[in-house]
């Protein structure tokens, strides 16, 4: 059987024996994600393909410490939220993310029915407003809402306490809220 069609379980135990083949389909199917991720947090494409790049080292490196190879993707994710945050506070910057560059990278969507053109253009129209956020806003949102993080997720990954993080997203998604008002008419 070719490693594109194993499933990431098989591939995770080639990986644990150096396998490079197998470490290579492992990339394949979880760099865009995990460039994604990264970018959305650091805001630079370059430093995020880095990160990435770091983050599956460090993966690979530490395959054995993995408990549960199911959760390898989920694992994987963590690992890139925690350099990218990393390394967002360590840079301080603080310029306007250009989702728009993330979100359609993968594929090309001109040739989607109209509803999916509607909602895709509903997602640019929420996805430029949390642009206009502020930054631990944007970043709350963006663990919570596209990330999918729960709220115990992103205190530990924003350092803050349940109380704050529970007020930060109530603020956040309330402020995007208003902001959204004027364009839902």
């Amino acid at each position: 059987m070719s490693l594109t069609h194993q499933n990431i379980e098989q591939l995770i135990q080639l990986c644990k024996t150096g396998n490079q083949n197998a470490q290579m389909e492992v990339y394949n199917r979880y760099y865009i994600a995990m460039y994604n991720t990264a970018f959305r947090i650091v805001k630079d494409s370059f430093e995020a393909e880095d990160i990435m790049q770091d983050s599956f080292l460090t993966a690979f490196t530490k395959l054995n410490d993995l408990k549960e190879i199911k959760t390898f993707g989920s694992w994987l994710k963590r690992i890139v939220i925690n350099n990218s945050i990393y390394q967002y506070k360590k840079n301080g910057k603080y310029h306007v993310i250009p989702l728009d560059d993330v979100l359609y990278k993968v594929e090309d969507l001109s040739d989607k029915n109209e509803t999916y053109e509607l909602s895709r253009l509903k997602a640019h129209q929420v996805i430029d407003t949390i642009k206009l956020l502020k930054d631990n806003y944007q970043m709350g949102l963006t663990l919570h809402l596209i990330e999918g993080y729960d709220y115990e997720e992103i205190c530990e990954i924003m350092n803050i306490s349940k109380a704050n993080c529970r007020t930060l997203i109530s603020r956040a998604k309330e402020s995007l809220r208003q902001k959204l008002k004027p364009l839902a008419c």
